[in-house]
């Protein structure tokens, strides 16, 4: 006869969101596998049966954060880089605790908490598939690939980073401002 599964995939997804909840409001060094597992009503012996320590649930936290981010970026890759960009936005206000412990240096401290190679640096491979292919149909500059995707995405980046921190005029437009800096970079990087 075959064991009841008592912790699946909802728990986990719960677990995941309860975590970079409470390491985006209070860093990783406050947060208990106790706390995660009072805030998403289960017990620290379900934490430990789907992730084993802590360690392992913050890295499992910013795996899923890479990759929801990529499929994201997949989804958005048939608009071409201007979709991308779109989705670039779009992903980081939906998922305002992920992208700012992705990117945010939370977990820095952590040594023993590093995001897996292999999800992190996927996820930006739509945006260079999208910067070679403009390349090769001649819409963009011929400059390194690596090079127009950096500087692409760090223009993005730093401006969602801006509007999630607030950090702005009073009443800001975000994103009419937003929508310009991916006008203003097409038209910068066109051939």
């Amino acid at each position: 006869m075959a064991r009841p599964v008592i912790h699946n995939d909802s728990l986990r997804q719960e677990l995941l969101a309860v975590t970079a909840e409470l390491v985006d409001r209070d860093g990783p060094a406050k947060v208990t596998l106790r706390d995660v597992a009072a805030t998403a009503r289960t017990s620290t012996t379900a934490v430990y049966s789907l992730f084993g320590g802590k360690s392992q649930l913050l890295t499992a936290v910013v795996d899923h954060g890479f990759g929801s981010f990529r499929d994201s970026q997949v989804a958005a890759a048939p608009a071409g880089l201007q979709g991308l960009g779109v989705a670039y936005r779009a992903w980081a206000l939906e998922h305002p605790a992920l992208y700012r412990l992705m990117f945010g240096g939370a977990l820095a401290a952590y040594v023993d908490c590093q995001p897996s190679p292999e999800v992190s640096a996927g996820a930006m491979d739509p945006l260079m598939e999208a910067v070679a292919s403009a390349q090769a149909a001649g819409a963009l500059r011929a400059e390194p690939v690596e090079v127009v995707a950096f500087a692409i995405w760090g223009q993005v980046h730093g401006l969602v980073s801006l509007e999630l921190a607030q950090v702005g005029p009073p009443g800001a437009d975000w994103a009419a401002a937003y929508n310009s800096a991916l006008d203003a970079m097409a038209r910068g990087w066109a051939a």
